[in-house]
């Protein structure tokens, strides 16, 4: 029998992981959420920024990040406007969807075209082009900077690491990552085995907005009716919706974290080391104090890692699709 590789002992762990989370999120949904992004996010930020900054964000030109940094600090900027005493700027929804749109197709050049010129050309069609992200006005405003990007990223690149492996537990992972979904929508249909506190309620008062749109799209016979607050936090389809969010957070950290030895982010100098410690207990102590407070804190570091992961995540689909069919482009950064 063949000894267990170092990234097949990764993915037993992966396994496990996506179990445990989902156990998790059964039990407690939104304070498991909480805790998650509050306590693992923030130096899932730090850290994943910071190992990024030295793969050159996978873009031809380590430049390239100026407009994903610009385009994060803008959204920040008009996102948070009413804490800035900005109340005045008014920013239609449209346009916020057409510059994550934007920064979502400009990042397929980033990744794959040297020439500057080209590049340029490119980012100027996207911004031509972007007004047909309007008939996609929740994928790219809502759904790409989060569930999108903890879930169906965090699939992709699970398995495109299961198709360059041969990994048996690898496919395995990828394979239960897409069937735990189901299982905490349909399973167990009734309200959580703890049900969310009163100060789950008020701390998730920043998110809530998520639930709310996903509950009007399953169009269920509860949605739009009665109080959409009772239905985020009692309804069965909010506590499954909230399932499914809580398990597709926490995983999305702990894989970042259980990928150290096989991608070595913490390979990096000891005062950069610090200076990520020091935050990331800043930010706890802020969300211990205040979790509205410490949502606003880390707003612009929480977008702008979804932003500058772009040019990965375009790698990944071409990767899948090389190891799928044999063709296709090749990446032209080591």
């Amino acid at each position: 029998m063949a000894a267990i590789t170092g990234v097949q002992r990764i993915d037993y762990i992966n396994i496990g992981l996506i179990i445990f989370s989902c156990i998790l999120a059964f039990i407690m949904p939104f304070e498991l959420f909480l805790f998650a992004y509050g306590v693992l996010g923030p130096l899932h930020y730090l850290t994943e920024i910071s190992w990024l900054h030295d793969k050159n964000y996978y873009s031809t030109d380590k430049r390239d990040v100026i407009l994903l940094i610009v385009i994060s600090l803008v959204l920040t900027v008009v996102t948070m406007r009413n804490y800035l005493g900005l109340q005045d700027l008014d920013v239609d929804h449209v346009y916020i969807n057409r510059i994550i749109f934007i920064a979502f197709a400009s990042s397929l050049f980033f990744a794959f075209i040297k020439n500057n010129k080209i590049k340029i050309i490119g980012v100027v069609i996207t911004i031509l082009l972007s007004a047909i992200s309007d008939r996609l006005l929740l994928v790219f405003s809502v759904f790409l900077p989060t569930l999108i990007h903890v879930f169906l990223f965090t699939w992709l690149f699970m398995f495109y690491g299961a198709l360059k492996n041969r990994s048996k537990p690898g496919y395995i992972s990828v394979a239960l990552h897409l069937i735990v979904p189901f299982i905490l929508f349909f399973a167990f249909p009734n309200n959580p085995f703890i049900p969310v506190t009163e100060y789950g309620k008020t701390a998730y008062h920043e998110f809530q907005a998520l639930n709310s749109i996903i509950i009007g799209l399953m169009n269920t016979s509860h949605a739009g009716d009665g109080d959409m607050v009772q239905q985020v936090f009692h309804s069965q389809t909010g506590i499954a919706i909230m399932r499914f969010i809580a398990f597709a957070y926490t995983y999305h950290y702990l894989n970042w974290f259980s990928k150290t030895k096989v991608i070595r982010w913490h390979d990096i100098p000891k005062s950069r080391s610090i200076l990520i410690v020091i935050l990331w207990i800043i930010s706890i102590v802020l969300y211990a104090v205040d979790y509205s407070l410490g949502f606003k804190w880390l707003f612009l570091l929480s977008f702008m890692h979804v932003m500058v992961e772009f040019p990965l995540n375009y790698i990944s689909f071409v990767g899948i699709f090389r190891e799928l069919t044999g063709k296709g482009m090749k990446h032209s950064v080591n």
